[in-house]
């Protein structure tokens, strides 16, 4: 599937516990767990939804990025969100034109990838991620097809104090366009939507996923004890994800 789109969602947690949480809530596959996350002092649980991806990160050693961004939050937001783009040497040199700081850079046979610092780009840590071939994913495990459950993410929203400049920012970095929908901003992408509000503080604010089934996710998550909330949508994680039919 070819442009620029959200190809992986990140909640940041301290339990556990909250990774079998997302798995019964959501009714997903089995969890592949990364080893190469170890090298930012955590474990994982990332699962396929369709041919994108959502993971649930816990630090496991002190004084980590996702350690320091739970304790400074109160574990308030999504933690990362990593777009597939079909040219990163490109949206590389975008980044450093804009003095947008790379804080990881990998270069492999079958995916190359580049974080962009929070503190520049506002709200999170973003991912830019080129995977080969184009349908590919070494993030969500050797055998991802095979757990895949039907669904999508559908898209993001964003809260910032400066909606107009985090915009600007995103779309400037990613090569895409974005528009005023009255207070907010839409980023266009290929697939999904992201969407801008104003806010107090810049984060992640609702994940939007589409799902077979979204009466059952939601009586499941009632059951589980997440707060529920009037729009379709319960609290996990710091996160409002708001489910709609896939």
């Amino acid at each position: 599937m070819s442009g620029t789109r959200i190809r992986q969602l990140v909640f940041a947690s301290h339990n556990h516990g909250d990774i079998d949480k997302l798995k019964s809530v959501l009714g997903l596959g089995p969890a592949f767990v990364d080893k190469g996350v170890g090298e930012f002092g955590l474990t994982n649980g990332v699962f396929a939804l369709g041919d994108q991806f959502l993971e649930v990160v816990v630090p496991v050693e002190d004084n980590t990025a996702a350690g320091r961004f739970l304790d400074r939050g109160d574990g308030k937001g999504g933690y990362m969100i990593i777009f597939q783009t079909e040219d990163l040497a490109a949206v590389r040199g975008r980044a450093d034109a804009l003095h947008l700081r790379r804080v990881w850079n990998i270069d492999l046979p079958d995916i190359a990838a580049s974080h962009l610092h929070p503190a520049d780009m506002g709200a999170a840590i973003v991912s830019i991620d080129e995977p080969h071939p184009e349908g590919a994913w070494r993030w969500g495990g050797p055998d991802w097809q095979d757990h895949s459950r039907p669904g999508h993410i559908a898209g993001v929203t964003v809260a910032a104090t400066q909606p107009e400049v985090l915009a600007e920012k995103w779309a400037g970095v990613l090569g895409v366009r974005f528009h005023e929908t009255g207070p907010a901003y839409e980023v266009e992408l290929s697939v999904g939507q992201i969407k801008i509000i104003p806010g107090e503080t810049d984060r992640l604010t609702n994940f939007h996923l589409a799902v077979p089934d979204p009466d059952g996710v939601l009586t499941r998550a009632a059951r589980s004890g997440l707060p529920m909330h009037d729009d379709r949508a319960f609290q996990l994680m710091g996160v409002c994800v708001t489910v709609s039919a896939h």
